[in-house]
């Protein structure tokens, strides 16, 4: 079967639910938004006298401040939500077909955590907007961390948690180092530019992303060893760690493009992604 047969059959397997697409990709779009502005103020504290860096609650923080802020932060808030639910979907329905082995069960863990993370984000933006709180700081992980301490088995459920980020950061950077990401676009649709765009992109920011995220979960596995929940750390912490490294500051200039680059990726992914559920069989 040629590539357009195949495009026709999709098409004619077109259901209802195209609301849940159209929000995975709005959320998408928004979650490579709030990327990329870490990135940008990674880049400024890198370049900067003060080199204090920033997660995605900071970015939040930073974006109320600007003229038209809070209609920035309800499209983010909203957005989130979309992706929020969409990585609740891979996570319980398994649209992408990631399975019940260990691999695939250690990525649906990952949809998960991310979902779970991504909704303290998306409940802080919603706050700003609306002038009713602030972000809450980059403490979700601190918070997750130290209610999962409180449970029976507690230190081993945050030394899990640790576990199944790192194993998700390490496979983000392989997939972006092998580009396995470019099957997941409709490439098909784009032009060559677009292509070579989504491939760099794609690329470097699966990179970035994979090493931050790798460094978020050495953090839990430190909280469980160590039994303090403020050994853990989320994204502004990982990249604060990073620039106190020898040659910090090239560092986070490095990573702060990684991020641009991947906030990049997500808002293509948003437009060109290939998203199954909601097709016959799924």
């Amino acid at each position: 079967m040629n590539s357009q047969s195949t495009i026709e059959v999709r098409n004619k397997l077109r259901e209802a639910k195209p609301w849940v697409r159209r929000f995975a990709r709005f959320g998408y779009i928004a979650k490579g938004l709030v990327y990329g502005m870490v990135g940008v103020l990674a880049a400024l504290a890198a370049f900067g006298p003060s080199g204090d860096t920033t997660g995605t609650s900071g970015a939040l923080q930073s974006l109320a401040t600007l003229p038209f802020g809070e209609i920035a932060l309800w499209f983010i808030g909203i957005g989130l939500i979309g992706y929020i639910l969409w990585d609740f979907i891979k996570a319980i329905k398994d649209p992408e077909d990631e399975g019940t082995d260990a691999k695939g069960l250690v990525k649906r863990a990952g949809y998960f955590i991310s979902a779970l993370i991504y909704s303290n984000l998306a409940f802080g933006a919603i706050k700003l907007a609306s002038n009713t709180g602030s972000a809450g700081g980059d403490n979700s992980e601190k918070t997750i961390s130290a209610k999962l301490m409180e449970q029976p088995f507690g230190v081993w459920l945050v030394g899990i948690v640790g576990g199944v980020i790192i194993g998700y950061g390490v496979y983000e950077l392989y997939k972006g180092a092998k580009e396995k990401f470019m099957t997941q676009f409709k490439t098909y649709e784009m032009n060559d530019k677009e292509r070579k765009i989504t491939r760099i992109s794609g690329k470097i920011g699966l990179i970035s992303r994979g090493i931050v995220l790798s460094m978020v979960g050495f953090f839990f596995i430190r909280t469980a060893y160590t039994h303090n929940p403020n050994e853990s750390k989320g994204l502004g912490g990982a990249l604060t760690e990073l620039a106190n490294q020898p040659f910090g500051q090239f560092l986070l200039a490095i990573m702060a493009a990684g991020l641009i680059l991947y906030g990049i990726y997500q808002i293509i992914k948003g437009r060109y992604q290939q998203m199954n559920f909601g097709y016959k069989g799924k």
